[in-house]
């Protein structure tokens, strides 16, 4: 199986990258094939602008969509959203892991979203859903949260993770991809600063990465979430009721 890691950290030493660690080496050991996008290592650019764009459709006014199209038709798409697309062809698999900051995804995961799910390119009006461009292959949400699991659930203080995984879920259907039930490591705070004492936290990390790689060793048997698709829907994209 050929895995793609997409890492979104800026600090090499966090747990999100022991997680990404513990991820290709476990892979790599069961004979997978692992490669990895490193964003902020690689200084990927999570900014869409006209200044990726050596051709313009309008120079005068930047729309992203209408741009992305054109330079996907034009063969002159940025050379750094081509060698993320490159690698997101070659995968069966693809892990995001990333922590989750302010209840959502970090900044630079959502621009790298914005740049390389290209317009016209990876999905089209009707290139969406369950016949989106990445169909057959499977994605899967590796997730740290400063917050204990105690405090994530549907009204705790921490917010329903649930909920809160919805929107990049649903993105990554809508590429078309199997979203596969994410995992989650609780309680995994910055240096310094924990909501255990240092013996339990320790602890407490340790449990997360052996059940990752627990969770990695059995993923090719995993179940995808359950989205809608197109059958699903009428003219004006409304779910469709159910007749007996």
């Amino acid at each position: 199986m050929q895995v793609h890691i997409v890492h979104v950290h800026p600090e090499s030493t966090s747990f999100n990258g022991a997680m990404t660690q513990t991820a290709r080496e476990s892979l790599t050991r069961a004979g997978h094939e692992v490669a990895l996008s490193d964003l902020y290592a690689e200084g990927f650019d999570p900014v869409e602008r006209g200044g990726h764009y050596r051709s313009r459709v309008d120079a005068k006014i930047f729309s992203p969509l209408a741009e992305q199209r054109h330079a996907h038709e034009a063969g002159s798409l940025p050379g750094d959203v081509v060698r993320e697309i490159e690698r997101l062809e070659r995968a069966d698999l693809v892990i995001f892991q990333f922590p989750l900051w302010w209840h959502q995804v970090p900044a630079m995961l959502k621009g790298w979203m914005d740049r390389v799910f290209v317009n016209g390119g990876l999905y089209t009006s009707r290139m969406r859903y369950d016949r989106g461009y990445f169909k057959g292959r499977r994605a899967i949400v590796s997730l740290t949260t400063g917050a204990p699991a105690a405090a994530m659930g549907p009204g705790g203080r921490g917010g329903d993770i649930e909920r809160l995984l919805w929107p990049v879920h649903y993105s990554l259907h809508y590429m078309g991809f199997s979203v596969l039930p994410p995992f989650l490591a609780f309680g995994v705070a910055g240096h310094g600063y924990s909501y255990a004492d240092d013996g339990d936290f320790d602890a407490l990390m340790k449990e997360h990465l052996e059940n990752w790689e627990s969770r990695l060793g059995a993923i090719e048997r995993d179940e995808p979430l359950s989205f809608p698709g197109w059958g699903d829907w009428d003219g004006e994209g409304r779910k469709l009721e159910m007749t007996v």
